[in-house]
């Protein structure tokens, strides 16, 4: 059957950010689909709460609480999966995020910084898991993303700069690592995590970005985790090096920050 494309049974995965939002449905989903989990985050307590949704659904989950901040730590969790687990074939690379800020308030060292905590973590942890995959039958590679790494928009230089060149990061890793591992990753828009609450709870603010989304709503996170299943799993054999546009078919951001003329 083809639903059985999407299964990764005793499949093991390893999927940063996870203690919440696309992180936290993502780790469940590849669990509903038969794989154990090590998930990590800053807190321990919403890891935990990751966890017991894994062990309902019959699979295990390791949780490293932990800075991903730091690459060095972000690649050790490629090792860890391979002492609880004993192998590695899916890396969710889910960390990332910065704050918006308009050009002349970017410090070269600020979009260093977030070059450094949504690409070189990436990196880091990409490269750390490609021994461990290929000392087994390979694996996938899922980045996240997102729409501001295609499109322009005020207050996004640092993210926007950020995103775009993890998705190329994707492409290119994708060559460098096929055939036996495929690198391919997910460009979201606006999705319903706690990074938007403070819009979301805002009637008006949200009901200007649905109605500036063509499939007319925000993003829930099982949204992307569906996507990301897809390119983890036997499902997407036949795509590497793509980057999937999970963003209710934006074209332009749906957010104006109404940042002033400098």
């Amino acid at each position: 059957m083809i639903l059985d494309r999407f299964l990764l049974t005793d499949r093991v995965a390893v999927v940063t950010g996870a203690g919440r939002g696309i992180g936290a449905a993502t780790a469940v989903a590849l669990a509903e689909a038969g794989a154990d989990v090590v998930v990590s985050a800053r807190t321990k307590d919403d890891l935990d709460a990751v966890a017991e949704r894994v062990s309902a659904v019959g699979r295990r989950a390791h949780v490293v609480a932990a800075d991903l901040s730091d690459p060095d730590t972000v690649a050790g969790l490629a090792e860890t999966a391979r002492e609880a687990f004993g192998r590695l074939d899916v890396v969710v690379n889910n960390l990332g995020g910065t704050y918006p800020r308009p050009l002349l308030d970017t410090s070269t060292e600020f979009l260093e910084q977030a070059f450094r905590f949504n690409v070189s973590t990436a990196h880091a942890l990409t490269r750390a898991a490609a021994p461990v995959m290929l000392a087994g039958d390979g694996g996938a590679v899922v980045t996240i993303s997102s729409i501001m790494g295609r499109v322009s928009g005020r207050g996004f230089l640092a993210y926007g700069t950020a995103k775009a060149a993890l998705a190329q990061l994707t492409r290119l890793a994708a060559y460098d690592l096929a055939p036996r591992i495929r690198v391919n990753g997910v460009a979201v828009g606006s999705v319903a995590t706690s990074a938007l609450d403070l819009v979301l709870d805002n009637d008006e603010v949200r009901g200007r970005m649905e109605r500036a989304t063509p499939l007319r709503r925000i993003g829930e996170a099982q949204d992307v985790a569906a996507a990301v299943l897809y390119l983890a799993s036997p499902a997407g054999a036949y795509l590497t090096g793509k980057v999937l546009e999970v963003d209710g078919g934006l074209q332009a951001p749906n957010l104006d920050l109404g940042l002033p003329d400098p």
